[in-house]
Parts: C-alpha cells; structure tokens; sequence
C-alpha cells in the first residue's frame, strides 16, 4: 500500500472520531449468522478498521489480532477493546497488508470485512485450522458495474473453492461468503 493509502485512510478514521457509532458485532451481512461464528479460540480480523468485529469476536470468547494499515484505526480498536473489557484478548497492530499476512499459527476464523487482495487467498486457505471459518465481505461489480475493488461475479466462491460454503451472497455492489476449511 502506498503512503498516499495510508494517510487516506488515517484521514477517513480521524474524521470519525474515536466513540464507535455502534456497539462491536460482526459487519452487518454476517448478522443473520452470528451462530457460525466460534465462541474460543483464536481469530485474525484483517483490514480491521476500527475493531468492531475483533472486540466482538473477542467478547464471545476469542483472543483476536486485529491489523490494519492505519495507524489511527489501530489506536482506535486498541481503546475500543479497552473500553470493552476485552482488551486482554484483543492485539492489534499495524500492518501493510501488501507485505502478506501477519505471523502466526492456524486461527479459527478470519473476518475479512471490504477488503480483498487475491494474492492472500492462499495464503487466507492455509491460515484457517481445521473446521476454521472464513468471513469475508467485498465490493463486487453485481449490480454496480466494474470498478476499482470490485470482485466479478462468482470471483470469491471460486478464489476460495477449496472452502465448504456455507452462505454467500452477491448484491447491490457488494459479495460476501461464509466457509468453513
């Protein structure tokens, strides 16, 4: 990721303050199924933003590290999972996810909430322990024409064949998938 990325997105998260307009939980489209989701374990939480769905995996149970290549989100998930009460069980950290994925052994589940780098999938397959879950949600040209970003139609069930889907969706500019390795 250039600088330029980094200082929009430091820019985008300072703009919004540091009070989470909403209380942690998984991003929306992942909602109707929550009950999927583990209750321990570990988890990674990638392009975490401002740590809503890692102090909520966290809370159910999980110890979660969380990366994001802004600075300020970071700083702002860190207080969230403080303010939470699950800072114990939350790390977060700073990471270019152009440089791969952060070290680690095999998670239980990665949430993956807008964005994608197609050069991670294996390296996403390889990271999920058995029965592991992966959330993964994205822009997509369904409904909205290409773009920047945007996955083609039926690009994640492909990138992650080697998954069991459980759930997918394709709508109103945005794809999402629920599987299990």
């Amino acid at each position: 990721m250039t600088e330029h990325d980094r200082v929009h997105w430091d820019e985008k998260y300072s703009g919004e303050g540091s009070a989470p307009h909403a209380a942690p939980g998984p991003p929306t489209v992942f909602a109707a199924y929550e009950h999927l989701f583990p209750t321990s374990g570990h988890g990674i939480d990638l392009a975490c933003g401002r740590g809503m769905a890692a102090v909520w995996l966290a809370a159910r149970g999980l110890t979660v590290h969380g990366v994001d290549v802004s600075p300020v989100a970071v700083r702002i998930a860190r207080d969230l999972a403080e303010g939470s009460g699950v800072g114990d069980h939350c790390r977060f950290d700073v990471l270019d996810l152009d440089l791969g994925l952060p070290d680690g052994p095999p998670v239980d589940v990665i949430v993956c909430h807008l964005f994608r780098d197609a050069r991670l999938d294996e390296a996403v397959i390889e990271r999920l322990a058995p029965g592991g879950l992966l959330a993964m949600a994205v822009l997509s040209e369904v409904d909205h024409g290409p773009g920047t970003f945007r996955v083609a139609r039926g690009e994640l069930r492909a990138a992650f064949r080697t998954l069991t889907t459980l759930a997918e969706g394709e709508e109103g500019g945005r794809a999402w998938l629920l599987a299990k390795a």
